[in-house]
């Protein structure tokens, strides 16, 4: 049985150095894999996509378009449920954390935001909620089937290299693939109860509650960032 008073177990600062420095060789050899990771990554092949038309702001914007210029970009699939007032609360609570992008611009690169919702319904939640990226609609473009976020179906993040008119794929992930992309659940983690989450692997008695029941709630993210918070 979990409880709040759970605690790690006191020892002298000697030993608690020892079983950090174990544990800072594991940190240390995922950081070189991840690096790795990232070498296979940017040699990774790329599929030339179509010339998809989306809807943004100010009406049709063609896909080479919405890198404004740049060459490289990031776009999260948003989850859309027609004639919700509310979105996925995750979707809502992962793009609220991007405010400032502007160090993207030193990277040649820019990320923003598309739904399956049509362009005026999703403006609306953009501003409810008060999320600070751009927002483009697929509602008319095959373009989230082929890129997997169809209409109906969950989140993704895909990567695109623009050569002139010419736009080519170079990486997509969904599910928990995306958590590389947030400081959320890194700094949650190096909380000493972590997520506190019933399918992590705790201490005995840890404080644990059911999967995303810590999560905020879209309400939660517009009270704190939307048009109308206090």
């Amino acid at each position: 049985m979990s409880s709040s008073n759970a605690l790690p177990p006191v020892v002298d600062s000697g030993t608690w150095q020892s079983r950090l420095d174990e544990l800072r060789a594991r940190e240390k050899a995922a950081t070189r894999e991840l690096d790795a990771i990232a070498a296979q990554r940017r040699r990774l092949p790329m599929v030339e996509m179509p010339g998809y038309t989306l809807e943004g702001a100010d009406g049709p914007v063609r896909l080479a378009d919405v890198f404004a210029g740049k060459r490289q970009l990031i776009v999260y699939s948003h989850m859309w449920f027609p004639g919700k007032e509310w979105q996925c609360p995750g979707c809502t609570g992962f793009t609220a954390q991007f405010t400032r992008l502007e160090f993207l611009d030193g990277y040649d690169a820019r990320f923003v935001i598309v739904t399956q919702g049509p362009i005026g319904e999703a403006l609306a939640y953009k501003r409810r909620v008060g999320n600070a990226m751009d927002w483009y609609s697929t509602a008319n473009s095959p373009f989230g089937d082929d890129v997997g976020a169809p209409p109906g179906g969950g989140f993704a993040v895909n990567v695109f290299l623009r050569d002139g008119e010419k736009v080519y794929r170079t990486w997509h992930t969904d599910g928990r693939g995306t958590e590389q992309l947030t400081h959320t659940f890194p700094l949650i983690d190096l909380l000493p109860y972590g997520r506190q989450e019933e399918w992590q692997d705790s201490p005995e008695g840890w404080p644990q509650s059911p999967t995303y029941s810590r999560w905020a709630t879209s309400q939660d993210v517009a009270a704190l960032y939307g048009p109308d918070k206090s």
